[in-house]
This record gives C-alpha cells, sequence and structure tokens, in this order.
C-alpha cells in the first residue's frame, strides 16, 4: 500500500496527514507548547489519595492533577520509589541499573494507602493525555520505545511479538537480544525486529539506553514536579512505529523538521532517507495535497461512502458512546441479495477509516443493513476485523447482536479530533455585505498593498471566489495586472469561509486578513 506523510509546519500548531493510496486516513495536530504527551516520563508529587477508588491524584505540572490507579503501579512500584529516592538523594551515582537491589513486588490486588502517602515523589509515565476536563492517566511502569526494541527497567525478561509466527526467528532474537541488553533491564522485541541484522537491533537498543541516561541526568536535578524525559516528536513518533518500505514519500514545509526526519531516517533507514523532502511553495502543503477538501468531506455528520453510488454514514456522538448508522441512500437496487453485504462491506472500510482519522475512543456502536443471511452477517463481521488490523490503536470487535448491532471498543489515549464542517450564517443579523463590494474591498486592499510592498502578491480565498476572479480573457485578475502593472497570484483554498480572503506577500507573510 502506497503511504504518504504530509507534515505543515506552524509556530503554533503543525499538522501531520498520513496518506494512503491518496486517502487521508490519519491526521495530527500537534500544539508546539504541549508538554504533556503520552510517553512523557515525569517526576510527580502525591497530592491525596481517593481510597474509595483505590488510586491517587498526582501533581505533575498540570492545571488538573494526574490520575493514579493502583493497578498502573506496577508490580516494581518499591524498586522504582528507591531507585528514585537514591538518584534525588545522590546515592545512586550512575545510570546503570547492574547492582541496584530489587524490591519485594508489591501485592496485585492490594490498596493504595498501603503503599504510598500524600507527599510521596514518584518517577511515571503519561499513559492518557488530558481530555475535557480530565487530567492526564499515568503509570509507574516505565517503558522506552524504539524502532525495534521496547526497554524496560528493573525487569529481566526478553518478551516476543506474538505477531512473529517462526519458532527459529523467535529463538534468534531472543539469543541475539539477550546478549546485547544491558544487566537490569528488560526488553520487548517488536513486530517489526523480524528479519533484521544484528547491527541494526543493537544500534536500536544504545539509543534507549542513551534515552535512561539522559532520564537519570534529569532526574539528579531533584526538581518535582519536573519532565524527566520528552517523548519523541510526533512526527519521529510517527515514523518510528510506521514507518516501513510502503512510504514513498515524506514531505515537510519547514526545512529544520526536513534536516530532522532525514538525521532520524540515516539511523533507522539510511538508504531511504532521500524520500524526505522539503515543500516550498505558496500553496500550502494540505491545499497542494488535497488535504484540506478531505477534511471538509470528511468531519462532518453526514458522510458519503466512496464507491457505492449514494451510500452514507450517519455519526453521531454522545457522551457515552459513538453511535455510526449506515444508510443505503439512493442506492437501492436490491435486485441481488448480495447487495446489502456489498454496502455493508464498502461501509466498513469507510467506518475503519473515519475511526483512525477522528481517533474515536471508547465505546462505538454501528447500525449496518440489515442483512437476513446468518452467513452474510459472519463474513461481514470478518471483513470488518481485517480492515481494521491496520489500526493501530488496541480495539475489540464484538460480533453482530441479534438486532444486527456491532459493537467496538476502541483504545481512547488522546481528545478525540474534531473539525467544525459548517460555517457561520452570515445573514444571521439581517444583512451582509454584498459579494460585489468584497471583490472591490479585496481591489482596494491590493492597491493600497502594491504601492508599499514591491514584491509579489498572493491572494488566498474561497475556490468559488477565485473562480469568478480568473474566469475569461479579461478577468479581474488580468483587470488589476493592466491596472496596476504587477501580477497577483490567486490561490484556492477549501478551508476558507465563503468571502473569507488573505493577501501574503512573496516571503509568505500575512498582510491582509479579512473574513465575513
Amino acid at each position: 500500500m502506497k503511504k504518504e506523510l504530509l507534515i505543515s509546519y506552524d509556530e503554533d500548531a503543525s499538522k501531520i496527514a498520513l496518506i494512503e493510496e491518496g486517502r487521508l486516513f490519519e491526521l495530527h495536530e500537534i500544539e508546539q507548547k504541549t508538554d504533556f504527551v503520552v510517553g512523557d516520563i515525569f517526576v510527580g508529587k502525591i497530592k491525596k489519595l481517593a481510597p474509595n477508588l483505590n488510586a491517587a491524584f498526582v501533581n505533575i505540572g498540570y492545571e488538573k492533577d494526574a490520575f493514579l490507579h493502583y493497578q498502573d503501579l506496577g508490580p516494581q512500584y518499591l524498586t522504582y520509589k528507591k531507585f528514585l529516592y537514591d538518584t534525588t538523594s545522590k546515592k545512586q551515582q550512575t545510570s546503570s541499573l547492574k547492582n541496584f537491589t530489587i524490591q519485594p513486588e508489591i501485592n496485585k490486588n492490594g490498596a493504595i494507602d498501603k503503599v504510598m502517602s500524600a507527599g510521596d515523589e514518584v518517577l511515571l509515565q503519561i499513559t492518557k493525555e488530558p481530555i475535557s476536563t480530565k487530567g492526564p492517566r499515568i503509570s509507574t511502569q516505565i517503558s522506552l520505545t524504539g524502532r525495534f526494541l521496547v526497554l524496560i527497567p528493573f525487569d529481566n525478561k526478553v518478551s516476543i511479538s506474538k505477531k512473529i509466527k517462526t519458532t527459529e526467528e523467535k529463538a534468534r532474537l531472543k539469543t541475539l537480544i539477550e546478549s546485547i541488553k544491558p544487566e537490569g533491564f528488560g526488553v520487548i522485541i517488536r513486530t517489526v525486529a523480524e528479519g533484521k541484522k544484528v547491527a541494526e537491533l543493537h544500534n536500536d537498543m544504545n539509543q534507549l539506553v542513551d534515552k535512561w541516561n539522559v532520564c537519570f541526568k534529569n532526574i539528579q536535578k531533584n526538581k518535582v514536579p519536573a519532565k524527566a524525559l520528552s517523548e519523541e516528536d510526533k512526527a519521529s513518533a510517527i515514523l518510528r512505529d510506521n514507518f516501513n518500505q510502503d512510504f514513498v514519500s515524506i514531505i515537510c514545509d519547514n526545512e529544520q523538521m526536513v534536516n530532522d526526519m532525514k538525521n532520524y531516517l540515516e539511523v533507522i533507514a539510511p538508504e531511504r532517507k532521500n524520500i524526505v523532502q522539503f515543500y516550498d511553495s505558496h500553496i500550502p502543503l494540505l491545499e497542494y495535497y488535497n488535504v484540506e477538501k478531505q477534511l471538509k468531506q470528511s468531519f462532518g455528520k453526514h458522510v458519503n461512502i466512496p464507491s457505492s453510488k449514494g451510500a452514507y454514514l450517519v455519526i453521531e456522538h454522545t457522551e457515552a458512546l459513538h453511535v455510526i448508522d449506515v444508510n443505503s441512500g439512493n442506492n437501492i437496487s436490491s435486485a441481488s441479495k448480495e447487495h446489502a453485504l456489498n454496502v455493508n462491506k464498502m461501509a466498513s472500510t469507510e467506518i475503519a477509516r473515519q475511526l483512525r482519522l477522528r481517533d474515536m475512543g471508547g465505546i462505538i456502536v454501528v447500525d449496518f443493513i440489515d442483512m437476513p443471511n446468518p452467513d452474510h452477517r459472519k463474513d461481514l463481521y470478518e471483513y470488518l476485523r481485517e480492515e481494521m488490523k491496520r489500526d493501530k490503536a488496541k480495539h475489540k470487535i464484538l460480533p453482530p447482536s441479534k438486532f444486527g448491532l456491532i459493537q467496538i471498543t476502541r483504545q481512547r489515549v488522546r481528545p478525540e479530533k474534531q473539525i467544525d464542517t459548517k460555517e457561520e450564517n452570515p445573514n444571521k443579523d439581517g444583512e451582509i455585505l454584498a459579494p460585489i463590494f468584497v471583490v472591490e474591498r479585496m481591489e482596494e486592499h491590493i492597491k493600497a498593498l502594491l504601492t508599499k510592498h514591491k514584491g509579489k502578491l498572493y491572494l488566498h480565498t474561497h475556490p468559488f471566489v477565485e473562480a469568478y476572479l480568473t474566469k475569461g480573457f479579461m478577468s479581474h485578475q488580468m483587470k488589476w495586472f493592466m491596472k496596476y502593472k504587477k501580477w497577483v497570484t490567486i490561490i484556492p483554498r477549501d478551508s476558507f469561509k465563503s468571502l473569507e480572503f488573505r493577501i501574503y506577500n512573496a516571503n509568505k507573510e500575512e498582510l491582509l486578513h479579512y473574513s465575513n
């Protein structure tokens, strides 16, 4: 499957789009100042215990206290506690765990107030980002994730991904990792390690050990609360977890990020580093690759199912769950008994995409078109499971119920992605500026800017307005050129409101912004 990664950089929030066969499957919006993401390691302080929940609330510097359940402590909690104390008190002078004394494991069914108290300092890792009014979800089971391996402190076991089926390969990997892993650490061998050479695995191991060294040095600074280790930036994390031979291009509009990703690929796949390309154009990256248009089409309440000849999904969100209804629409040519099954299969493909694109988590209930044939229901269930295999988030799919509903649970680690595809009613107060006057206002601003700026001007506007301004030989664009002796480049923007426009200079600096 042909994959492309598009990264649109912005000082406030960057957008990362994963394209598969020309269609948008994932969209990540990353705020540059985000300090609390999945994988970050912190030193926090227990603020209060909640024995009735068998949990604790921990101050890690976020406006809402992080939530730590007893089941997330892990059996080696006392060992981590001692390690943290010894490190901050300078008794532990090295990051090596070779001679560190392992403490007894805690009771997996114990009580929170038996193992910790308010005011205790804890070493922890974020497992779920802040969502709505809730603070981060955390765990004291630390793990460092690499390309091929996961390094786990205070655990000497070597585990292998169940997806690696070959007995010989399992034995090879286990023997290899046991020979190179540092003492005092456990390792999980990821699926992508299958068939990899010793040098690649050894290099990945060294990188993880270096991360642990950085974490140790930050813990030594003895600041609470404080971040001990940052997860990799989102672009690198996506490359780490998804990069394979299917990627044909990685395109970014920021030179520094391009260099960073080339350096990262130099480590994990040096032969492929040239697929990273720098995009430099006045047409925004996501606009050029048709992502903005797909966003408008994919995030509404009603979503068309491609190639279905009129079938569509209705997606509703409630506090407790998500509901998806499959409608055949105008596609009612049910001459064949296979008709409902075919429509439902096409809907399954789109549903699997929608779950990834919107990052929908929790409980999802899907109401498919009724299928009286039990073989068809079984066929649909297996087809949906196959389509969902590409989803990296943990999920579980139940067989169709007696009412023909399929229930899905999907891991929720960050807030659901929501994009408003509707526009405000410009006529809500009874009157609006006539569109023709908006065009005249454009010209006034362009005239004023042309006298101030010697370079080119770039007018970004809605595609309908762009079509109006550029139509015919003597278009408005041509008239402006003949009148002011300077060419104004007009760029259509699918994400803009109907009467919104922006003017940029040759350096991509915004000179003016107007919106109805």
